[in-house]
């Protein structure tokens, strides 16, 4: 089970782009909604599950594509299944994670 990530830093935010691999390169729409699994934005490395989680822990904000990138997302508890959007039949969502200073 590979996917295809990305970090992208936008200022003191790091970004994380993931999708499932055989993804990338399509585009998908339904209705109004569209959605492009860009090679440029998805894909710096081809990575694992565990890969794919270690992402997740350090990114603040997280763009998600693909059945098997959602359902990580979601068992790891960083995305409510329920606020998640298909297009096409393909699963997508966001997430960001508040940053509290005390």
């Amino acid at each position: 089970m590979t996917f295809a990530i990305k970090m992208h830093r936008a200022g003191p935010e790091m970004l994380l782009a993931a999708c499932d691999v055989e993804l990338l390169g399509r585009t998908f729409s339904e209705g109004g909604a569209r959605i492009t699994v860009g090679r440029h934005f998805y894909f710096g490395e081809e990575a694992t599950a565990e890969m794919l989680v270690e992402r997740m822990r350090s990114a603040t904000i997280m763009n998600l594509t693909g059945e098997r990138a959602v359902a990580l997302a979601v068992a790891e508890g960083y995305v409510d299944p329920e606020r998640t959007i298909t297009i096409q039949g393909v699963i997508h969502a966001q997430a960001v994670r508040a940053k509290c200073s005390v």
